[in-house]
């Protein structure tokens, strides 16, 4: 017997069965779905659906929703708003929830340079912005990106993705002047070096990258995820962010750091790019921003963000009065319940349970994070490193049919990632975890 996770029926119960026919007749294809049932309510860590099963969530919206499902400060920050206008465009005619969320953010982004903010939509197009804010600004017009990276889904950012399943396989052609480096993998090196071989080949890599792919002084912006989300949670080499840095500099070119997965508290620090200990010239947010409503930005360095023509940025529905409410009141939030501080707790928690788990079952290759951006990497062989697709896949099915639900990362698809609330409980984590390791045991035996 669970203390959180109730099934009452089969997944998927009666209800969600006919919703679900529903679906198939009526929505496209392409947008298919892992849980086969419908969500009623949720709550924390916990979504019941229209059948009264109740399940523990560790996708969190896809990294959405630090701040929790439903959670009561944000949709009373919501309905206020709601009640007073929903739109007018910026633009047009601005308002006081905009502006105090830009004052917040650029105090809270990393460094000491005077910062500014703009919003938008969805990550791609904050990803999409920064990129033109760097073109404008430098005059310049290639872009340096990664392998395993994600940026997004439009023309542009997808062309900055790394992953061609299911992501660019039948979408090109694909946009033009985008280059592309390693990423600093210590795990699977690109360059197949150990950590205790490690050179930084990787970052020589990219500096190859000036004599055979793109002349340097035709580089706008290198644009890099500090801790690879979609690409496999994959935490980059300590020393490299330092040395990037130095290398912009020294070119004049503009570091992007893209932390739409990773910000707002997920790492154990408001934004990952803490940890390295530099300052980003622009930086992409959006996800667990507005707790689930859509909301997106850019913040940098003043001078650059100022340094595009007027009306060349913008849109008519980017920085939405009731999504920037409910941002002031998510940071309000994060700041009143030290969430950073508990994302390092529940890291501590998955990365304990994950080496146990590693210790026991040799298809868990590595167990890896910041905070409580966690993931498990599982291979067929531990010296060889092969990915084991088949076993995750394996995993997410039979834990979602127990109640728990999980998702997955990774270039090969086998990286189980853990992007669940910042407010879950330890009782909570530990009954999930329990749900995967008896998963595992049914497996493995």
């Amino acid at each position: 017997m669970r203390k959180f996770i109730n099934l009452k029926t089969e997944i998927p119960g009666p209800k969600s069965k006919k919703l679900i026919e529903k679906l198939d007749k009526n929505v496209a294809k392409p947008l298919s779905i892992y849980v086969p049932a419908i969500i009623d309510h949720a709550e924390g860590a916990l979504i019941t659906d229209i059948d009264g099963n109740t399940f523990l969530d560790f996708s969190g919206g896809l990294g959405v929703l630090n701040v929790g499902h439903g959670n009561k400060k944000v949709n009373e920050a919501i309905k206020a708003q709601v009640d007073r206008f929903l739109h007018t465009d910026f633009s047009v005619f601005p308002y006081e929830s905009l502006i105090n969320l830009a004052e917040r953010i650029n105090k809270l982004a990393p460094g000491s340079s005077p910062k500014k903010t703009v919003f938008f939509n969805a990550g791609a197009e904050a990803v999409e912005n920064a990129v033109k804010i760097a073109r404008a600004y430098t005059g310049r017009q290639a872009i340096i990106v990664y392998e395993g990276a994600f940026h997004g889904r439009t023309l542009l950012t997808m062309t900055m993705t790394s992953k061609p399943h299911p992501y660019k396989s039948k979408f090109a052609p694909f946009a033009s002047e985008i280059y592309r480096v390693p990423y600093p993998n210590c795990y699977r090196c690109p360059l197949y070096k150990d950590p205790d071989s490690c050179n930084m080949e990787c970052f020589d890599a990219l500096k190859k990258a000036f004599d055979f792919q793109v002349a340097k002084e035709n580089v706008a912006a290198i644009v890099i995820e500090p801790l690879q989300g979609e690409g496999g949670f994959v935490v980059p080499h300590k020393d490299y962010f330092k040395k990037l840095r130095e290398l912009c500099d020294e070119y004049g070119i503009l570091l992007i750091v893209d932390e739409i997965q990773s910000g707002f508290a997920r790492t154990g620090k408001m934004f990952c790019t803490e940890h390295f200990g530099i300052e980003p010239d622009m930086m992409t947010f959006a996800k667990s921003i507005a707790a689930g409503l859509p909301l997106s930005g850019v913040v940098g360095k003043a001078e650059i963000m100022d340094s595009p023509d007027d009306s060349s940025i913008g849109g008519t529905f980017i920085g939405n009065p009731v999504a920037c409410a409910a941002g002031n009141a998510v940071l309000d939030f994060i700041e009143e319940n030290h969430l950073t501080d508990r994302a390092n707790e529940i890291g501590e928690l998955l990365k304990a349970r994950g080496k146990k788990l590693q210790s026991k079952y040799d298809v868990i290759g590595d167990v890896r994070g910041l905070g409580a951006m966690v993931g498990f990497e599982f291979v067929k062989d531990r010296k060889t490193k092969e990915p084991n697709e088949e076993i995750v896949g394996e995993i997410l099915t039979r834990a979602m049919k127990k109640g728990a639900i999980f998702i997955r990362a990774g270039i090969y698809h086998n990286v189980i990632r853990f992007l669940n609330t910042l407010v879950i409980t330890d009782e909570q984590l530990n009954e999930g975890l329990d749900v995967l390791e008896e998963t595992l045991e049914e497996i493995l035996g």
